[in-house]
């Protein structure tokens, strides 16, 4: 392959496993061959440092939500807003960019690859001082973050092309076709296996998680990686019979295996009651960057400390900007009861969700919804007479009855359009000059458990003890009770029917990872966006005397839920371009 000159931006990019005065240096008109980078220590340091650019890989973020059924956004009132455009299906495949959650994460994404690409082709023959350590540690970096920007293609796109080595500037794109989602899956799982073969070594590829070290790639993420693959392998959407639930139990296990044995474990730092409310609140307030002694559920967190206070804020909040995604009625009532551990509401018997379906053996009072409810309910979402600031337990509540402070409005983004706020990741304290809110994690333990679960139940049953291997034995019933323990729950009951369980544990993600963009990809790789999405509803709260009453109100129905939602159009733009070289058609289903 001809070796080229070719240009290459400083990423300022501090605490990675170098300092930053390690940074590439680059001559004076800002040109550099290869041949160079890789014969200087420094320079093939910073060249696996732009690996890491921030914009390759969309960061999680709570706006996510406002596209699910987990919330209607304040910003829905404001014509032409991308959540007004979403909701009535006013999205094509040239729109899609400038409307969804994470914009269009195809270049970016594909960039990261080429970068990785580069990389991993030249640190074996790298003329560098570089340790044996070194390189092959660093190599492995450059392999789990190739598989992670594959991930993150496929579950959005479907079908991509699979690049494994630099184009170059011979490369005939006449020849590029898609790879099938399985074929991509086997090549992450490849590749985050390529990395685990080396050494665990300090020496940039370790279970140890040092002091500015924040965002590395270490030996948990292909772990992380893998599990989450097969199971959207083998997932309805995705499905073509080379994963079955199956291998996806075998890869699921031992991904939760080596974690549990390399010292992860759900985070259960009990707070001070005017801090929050349980761990699992404390968790979505704990900056994961070098705190390893005392968050060791985190396994890669993307992104950082939201401003949720601003953006997702209540309008008691000075200097608040809108009250972002607010919760619909539908996440409520997907909370259980704490004592029973049953379901609220069973269902709805009609289209618009405005009779539930009560279910009278759970305990749930519907003229006092919100009392005895899963902890992570309080922990998530600020509800009509939630206490506003912990520290001050006997002091303002929400109002969010018509009329309260923080009540309903059709005109003003500042208040709810549901009669619920989101309350995760939100600290009572934040506000303009000390905002300590919280960030998502792209992965965590909680969803290894959760995913080994899911594997586990299709193919053996919920019941049924698996080996996992180093120790470790649990069924896809255990799995899930060791996370609702966590947050104070009963146990899943034994003996439960696939179809039973199946039912309760998807609603278990549902309240788990809450907000935390799980919920757009999960209903899609299942195939039930259309039944999720569509019909969507709130509180209507009024005071009357001392009490108050509850009336549904249901928004229009969703158009953004129909099957071409299940994917990502490809850019137009690129389809175009592709199209060009190859003479097919490369759009995903229905754009």
């Amino acid at each position: 392959m001809k070796k080229y000159i070719f240009i290459i931006t400083i990423i300022t990019v501090c605490g990675f496993f170098f300092s930053c005065n390690e940074q590439l240096d680059l001559d004076t008109d800002g040109r550099i061959t290869r041949d160079e980078i890789f014969k200087e220590r420094n320079k093939v340091m910073g060249f696996l440092n732009s690996c890491y650019e921030g914009s390759f890989c969309p960061a999680p973020y709570m706006d996510r939500a406002s596209f699910t059924d987990e919330a209607h956004d304040c910003d829905a009132i404001t014509a032409g807003s991308v959540y007004a455009q979403w909701y009535v299906g006013a999205v094509t495949a040239v729109n899609y960019g400038s409307v969804s959650a994470d914009k269009d994460p195809w270049e970016g994404l594909y960039q990261g690859i080429r970068k990785c690409n580069i990389f991993i082709a030249n640190i074996k023959t790298s003329t560098a001082l570089i340790s044996d350590e070194e390189r092959t540690g660093w190599e492995a970096q450059a392999r789990t973050l190739r598989a992670l920007y594959y991930l993150q293609l496929i579950k959005r796109y479907g079908e991509v092309p699979l690049f494994t080595e630099d184009l170059g500037l011979e490369h005939d794109f006449k020849t590029d076709k898609k790879a099938s989602f399985s074929e991509v899956v086997t090549f992450i799982i490849d590749e985050c296996k390529a990395a685990l073969s080396v050494p665990d070594t300090q020496a940039g590829f370790s279970w140890n998680i040092y002091d500015n070290q924040h965002g590395i790639m270490h030996r948990a993420i292909p772990y992380a990686i893998m599990s989450q693959a097969a199971i959207y392998a083998a997932s309805p959407l995705w499905t073509d019979g080379t994963y079955t639930w199956k291998e996806a139990t075998e890869i699921t296990k031992e991904a939760l295996a080596q974690c549990l044995a390399h010292d992860y474990k759900l985070f259960d730092v009990v707070p001070e009651s005017t801090e929050a409310q349980n761990a699992y609140a404390l968790y979505f307030l704990t900056n994961s960057n070098d705190r390893r002694s005392v968050d060791k559920e985190t396994i890669y967190q993307k992104g950082g400390t939201m401003e949720v206070w601003k953006y997702a804020g209540l309008p008691s909040t000075p200097d608040m900007d809108k009250s972002g995604p607010c919760p619909t009625q539908e996440l409520v009532d997907s909370y259980e009861m704490q004592k029973t551990g049953q379901a609220p509401i069973l269902g709805y018997s009609d289209d618009k969700h405005l009779s539930p379906i009560l279910n009278t053996a759970s305990g749930y009072d519907p003229n006092n919804p919100y009392e005895g409810r899963d902890p992570r309910f309080y922990a998530s979402i600020y509800y009509n007479g939630a206490v506003r600031y912990l520290d001050q337990p006997n002091g303002k509540k929400v109002e969010s009855y018509v009329g309260g402070a923080d009540g309903i409005s059709s005109t003003d983004r500042r208040h709810t359009r549901t009669g619920y706020y989101m309350r995760k990741f939100n600290y009572h304290r934040s506000g303009l000059n000390n905002n300590n809110d919280g960030a998502i994690r792209m992965f965590r333990l909680a969803e290894l458990y959760l995913n080994f679960a899911e594997a586990a139940y299709q193919s053996d049953g919920p019941d049924a003890v698996i080996d996992l291997g180093l120790g470790f034995k649990m069924s896809a019933r255990d799995a899930v009770n060791v996370v609702r323990k966590r947050a104070g729950m009963p146990d899943f009951p034994a003996g439960m029917s696939v179809a039973d369980f199946e039912k309760k544990y998807r609603n278990e993600r549902r309240v788990e990872f809450a907000f935390e963009e799980h919920r757009f990809f999960d209903v899609r790789r299942w195939k039930i966006l259309d039944q999720t999405d569509k019909h969507l509803s709130g509180m209507e709260i009024r005071k009357e005397g001392e009490g108050y009453t509850y009336k549904r109100f249901a928004f229009s129905d969703r158009l953004s839920s129909t099957a071409k939602f299940l994917k990502y159009p490809i850019n137009q733009d690129e389809i175009n371009k592709i199209s060009g070289y190859t003479g097919e058609e490369w759009q995903n289903e229905g754009w």
